[in-house]
């Protein structure tokens, strides 16, 4: 950052560098920027860093004070420069601090013509001052912007000077504590201040807008102190520009004419007689009592019992704190007192108060940090005893007023134990938010304890009625709703009795006890209105599963066989009907006895349509599926409407029509297996037309013999080809099959008859027996096999075949 050359304004006699600002002007070539450029000026107390500020914050050269050679007058008069590398050019003041020993009874004269010169001139004013000195009456300047203030509104019209409070070596006490405080002690100096009658009403915000900062201390940490500045340079870019902080700034005089313009308000400064010095003798007693002031402060900073009671309170509570704590402040203060009495008595007792604020405003965070520690263990007790209260079962309002009482109690006892004698804080604000958090716990409390109370009831009556409403559904018949209306009742009682018992402990108004309770009613509700939309969505299902059980079970529940003598019509119209039964249970929700025609208006349209399809009646019953509502049934009742039943019952008899099939293709077999005997008619005409045949086997015995084998060959390629399970599937698939397993079977039959003719003429008897054994083991083993097969392949049920023909 290069420095801009500076150049002296104001002598320290007072005089007006004519010259030196207009060559100023011309260098810097402030001519030429018309309105756009700013002035800003600092003030402050001597020795305070005004300069140092200047130079790192604007990248001045103004001389700055040398520490190693003891604190005195480094400016003098007032001192002007542009800052370098800020843009729209900024011309910044260093004005001669205040409070200074080398001016002697001429410093707060000047001072104060300096303080309104830089008021009127600036638009940005810097006011340094330190921290310390926040809240004490006759520091930051706060005598000096009285007259000044007063002194301004006579000579010049508002012009919106922007102030900014640097508040130098900032402390641990946080910025927003010290920023109110700061702003109060304006305001109350704008207040008292004598004004003319054109300001009589005039807000300081007509005048100034007022802003505050806080800087760490240069020489301790001195890093951090130059990263704060960098910063707040930021802010000085564009200044004049809207939103920035010369932004709404009023009545700027053109940049050539800045140095007549200033001369000018200097001689009507210098000619004013409002700003006199004071008593000599104030400003010595000003000076020593603050020097004493200080030294206490810095004593009581390194006493070794305060650090070690406020080392304490860090760590928790501390007994006994406020007698302690009153004890070090008093000693302190009667320290001063002792050393400050043979000085000016205003003076005295001015910067005691000051001392006794400044050593309160110390102490204050310890105070606040016990109170916390206090606020807190109150707190956690509270918790811990209302716990075991609720826990050993004590009604839950009962329980939390005693803890509370009892808690509060302590807390009020602790804070008269950490209370200071020289202070006068008020511990209402904490009590109040120990009081907000038991307050805020208890709420948390119950909302879960209420919330656990519900999800209790709720869980109990999901496993009362969700079980039991789905078996009701699923066995539908007329007294299903009449059933899960009774059901919904009784547990619907029991539940809100339990709830009502429960809830009595917590003193909660009628009005959301009697929501709860209904809540829980409509809830319960909800259940069965839940699940009777969940098995109306499984309708279909469950009609199906119904006509199966019925179509497939006899009265006893067993399995049907149907050899031929069942009437397959009757039974399918009763599955059908019961299945259309189920579908209108379903079709509404019934919590109130209400009567519908729902059945009827089913049973008309899907069950009996067939028989009376030619009346005009059976038409209109048709036509009335043909809707989304059903008659004098509520839209958010029905959860299958008219044409919603049409289609499931259409997709129902598509569905079992199989079944239906089946049934009747078992019957239909079952009855050709028994029916293996010819006509009578024809077994007459065996008889007359083979009669003669007959008498020729009878005169021949030998085709007797002949006739036996071709039997016996017969039955056994019978029993080998399963000849009646082939054909059962229909004759060209049976021919086919018996067409290429009759030529293996006959081989197979040839094969064994000659191993048996190969056999020893010894082992004959043997092998003869042996021999039939197998034949006929075979014949049973094939027999069983196929017929296993057939039984297996065939949908119908299989019908056993008679061998011992």
């Amino acid at each position: 950052m290069d420095a801009a050359c500076s150049t002296q304004l104001i002598d320290g006699d007072g005089t007006f560098n004519v010259s030196g600002v207009d060559h100023f002007i011309k260098e810097v070539k402030l001519e030429e920027c018309g309105l756009s450029y700013a002035v800003v000026s600092i003030m402050g107390p001597q020795s305070s860093g005004k300069s140092t500020l200047l130079n790192h914050l604007f990248g001045t050269n103004f001389r700055e004070m040398d520490a190693f050679r003891g604190r005195s007058q480094t400016t003098k008069g007032i001192w002007i420069a542009r800052c370098a590398g800020i843009e729209p050019c900024t011309v910044v003041m260093d004005l001669e601090g205040t409070d200074g020993r080398e001016r002697g009874e001429d410093d707060t004269a000047f001072e104060k013509q300096s303080a309104l010169f830089a008021l009127a001139v600036s638009d940005i004013v810097l006011i340094n001052m330190w921290c310390h000195d926040i809240g004490r009456e006759q520091a930051a300047n706060k005598p000096l912007l009285k007259t000044v203030f007063q002194v301004m509104m006579r000579l010049f019209s508002p012009r919106k000077t922007t102030l900014m409070f640097v508040i130098r070596d900032k402390t641990r006490t946080p910025l927003e504590n010290l920023e109110p405080v700061l702003r109060e002690d304006i305001q109350k100096i704008w207040d008292a201040v004598p004004k003319p009658q054109a300001h009589k009403e005039t807000p300081l915000s007509d005048f100034f807008n007022v802003e505050v900062i806080a800087l760490n201390s240069y020489e301790e940490k001195e890093e951090l102190f130059k990263e704060q500045v960098a910063n707040l340079r930021q802010r000085f870019f564009h200044s004049v520009a809207p939103g920035g902080l010369a932004g709404d700034r009023r009545g700027v005089v053109p940049a050539n004419a800045f140095a007549f313009s200033a001369k000018q308000m200097w001689q009507v400064i210098k000619d004013n007689k409002d700003l006199d010095l004071p008593a000599h003798k104030v400003m010595v007693a000003t000076v020593r009592c603050e020097e004493i002031a200080n030294e206490k402060f810095a004593g009581f900073i390194a006493n070794e019992n305060w650090r070690e009671l406020e080392e304490a309170v860090h760590s928790g509570p501390v007994s006994g704190f406020g007698k302690k704590l009153s004890s070090i402040l008093q000693s302190c203060l009667s320290e001063y007192d002792t050393e400050a009495t043979y000085f000016e008595e205003g003076v005295r007792s001015s910067k005691r108060q000051q001392l006794q604020e400044k050593l309160l405003q110390l102490v204050q965070p310890t105070f606040q940090d016990l109170l916390g520690h206090l606020r807190s263990g109150a707190l956690e007790n509270f918790k811990d005893a209302f716990e075991k209260a609720l826990n050993a079962g004590e009604a839950f309002s009962a329980s939390a007023d005693v803890c509370a009482q009892s808690c509060v109690s302590k807390f009020d006892k602790g804070c008269e134990e950490a209370v200071i004698e020289q202070a006068n804080w008020d511990i209402s604000k904490t009590r109040e938010k120990l009081q907000r958090d038991i307050e805020a716990h208890i709420s948390s409390v119950r909302t879960a304890k209420l919330s656990e109370l519900t999800t209790l009831y709720e869980s109990k009556l999901n496993a009362a009625l969700s079980g039991p409403v789905e078996a009701l559904l699923d066995g539908a018949n007329d007294e299903t709703w009449p059933a899960i209306r009774k059901l919904l009742k009784r547990e619907g009682e029991l539940a809100v009795y339990g709830l009502s018992d429960a809830l009595s402990g917590f003193d909660m108004d009628e009005e959301t006890r009697n929501k709860m309770l209904t809540d829980l009613e409509n809830y319960a509700r909800g259940i069965v209105e839940t699940k009777a939309k969940e098995e109306a969505g499984r309708a279909l299902m469950r009609m199906k599963d119904r006509f199966t059980t019925i179509f497939s079970h006899d009265s006893d529940s067993m399995p049907r066989i149907w050899t031929g003598k069942e009437d397959i019509r009757a039974i399918t119209k009763m599955a059908r009907s019961a299945s259309l039964k189920l579908l209108s249970v379903m079709a509404v929700i019934r919590l109130e006895d209400e009567l519908d025609n729902i059945e009827k208006t089913l049973t008309l349209a899907l069950v009996n349509s067939t028989s009376n399809s030619a009346t005009s009646k059976s038409i209109s019953t048709i036509d009335s599926l043909a809707s989304s509502t059903w008659e004098q049934v509520a839209p958010e009742k029905t959860l299958i409407t008219p044409v919603q039943c049409k289609s499931l019952w259409r997709q129902f008899k598509n569905e079992t029509e199989y079944t239906v099939t089946q049934a009747i293709s078992a019957q239909e077999a079952n009855r050709r297996n028994n029916n293996w005997l010819p006509p009578p008619w024809a077994i007459l005409a065996l008889v007359v037309l083979g009669f003669n045949e007959f008498m020729t086997l009878l005169r021949n015995p030998l085709w007797l013999g002949v006739l036996f084998v071709g039997y016996l060959v017969s039955k056994a390629l019978w029993v080998q080809l399963n000849i009646s399970g082939e054909f059962q599937h229909g004759a060209l698939p049976g021919l086919l099959s018996l067409s290429t397993k009759f030529l293996p079977t006959v081989m197979n039959l040839l094969k064994k008859l000659a191993e048996e003719g190969q056999a020893p003429s010894t082992n004959t008897n043997q092998s003869s027996m042996n021999s039939s054994a197998s034949a006929q083991s075979d014949v049973t083993t094939n027999g069983e096999s196929s017929s296993s097969s057939s039984s297996g392949s065939s949908p119908a049920k299989s019908v056993p075949i008679d061998t011992s023909s």
